[in-house]
């Protein structure tokens, strides 16, 4: 009965896309695009101010930075990254140079060459002193278009974690509920610490479609993650239940709910993991 209702809500959710005059490329962004690999899914690409960073070591400028998601989100909070750290929701939106790195800031608040992580010493992002040997750190983050090893391998430090459907093909929320991750909330001297608010308690959403599953919401398995402040006020406006008004087709287009589950959370494909209550 479930797969049922699961094949008849994919069906109806193309039907109205139908009706709407819409299709999944042009929700896309009006190109199909291809679905990444489990170890490529959140990963981003961060190409600012390149031309600006040009070492007199090295022959050419230096690539654009890959970003791997599933390895930070395994160690630390979205709200730590991207409130106290204050990374923007956007790919390319903080403007990140190698200046603001050597003064401490985004990348450089963590990969300043002190910090320890699991008793090992984070790599510092960006010298201020830049000397020859350097450029091997360098291509540790600038490796676009190149053939570098890293250091964590996908496939091997998630080979012991839940198993999912699509996205990177791992529950993160099971892992952590497990205890087989335990992202970090706090870093001293960055985080400031604040009156922890009681998480209200879940509630459903009714579906548009006659038929389909009700969605449950819990706020509690969110603020684990992003605390509060991720999500309100910037993505939902206000604090009470039915102020915003969405649909399927906006998170689609990475509003609201598709913020982050088009990107890094699990994507809108799975859509049994949020319309779980059975029509009554």
């Amino acid at each position: 009965m479930k797969r049922l209702l699961h094949i008849m809500f994919l069906i109806l959710f193309f039907i109205g896309l139908t009706f709407t005059g819409l299709t999944l490329a042009q929700i896309g962004g009006g190109v199909k695009k291809k679905r990444p690999l489990p170890h490529e899914y959140g990963r981003v690409i961060i190409d600012n101010y390149k031309e600006l960073w040009y070492p007199v070591h090295l022959k050419e400028p230096s690539a654009p930075v890959v970003f791997d998601h599933w390895l930070h989100r395994a160690r630390f909070t979205c709200r730590l990254c991207h409130i106290d750290i204050a990374f923007a929701m956007e790919a390319s939106a903080t403007g990140i140079r190698a200046s603001d790195n050597k003064k401490g800031y985004y990348c450089g608040t963590c990969h300043n060459g002190k910090m320890v992580y699991n008793d090992r010493e984070v790599f510092a992002s960006c010298s201020k002193n830049f000397q020859e040997e350097d450029v091997k750190r360098c291509v540790r983050c600038h490796s676009l278009g190149k053939n570098v090893k890293r250091e964590y391998d996908f496939y091997t430090f998630t080979e012991k974690l839940p198993r999912g459907r699509f996205g990177n093909g791992i529950d993160w929320e099971k892992a952590e509920a497990e205890g087989l991750i335990k992202p970090i909330d706090f870093l001293e001297g960055v985080s400031i610490r604040s009156f922890q608010l009681e998480a209200p308690k879940d509630f459903d959403l009714e579906a548009k479609v006659e038929g389909i599953p009700n969605i449950i919401f819990s706020h509690k398995k969110h603020t684990v993650w992003n605390g509060c402040e991720v999500c309100h006020p910037e993505i939902f406006i206000g604090v009470k239940k039915g102020i915003t008004k969405f649909t399927c087709v906006n998170n689609f287009e990475g509003k609201y709910c598709g913020a982050c589950h088009r990107t890094v959370a699990f994507p809108m494909l799975d859509c049994q993991r949020c319309h779980i209550k059975a029509v009554q």
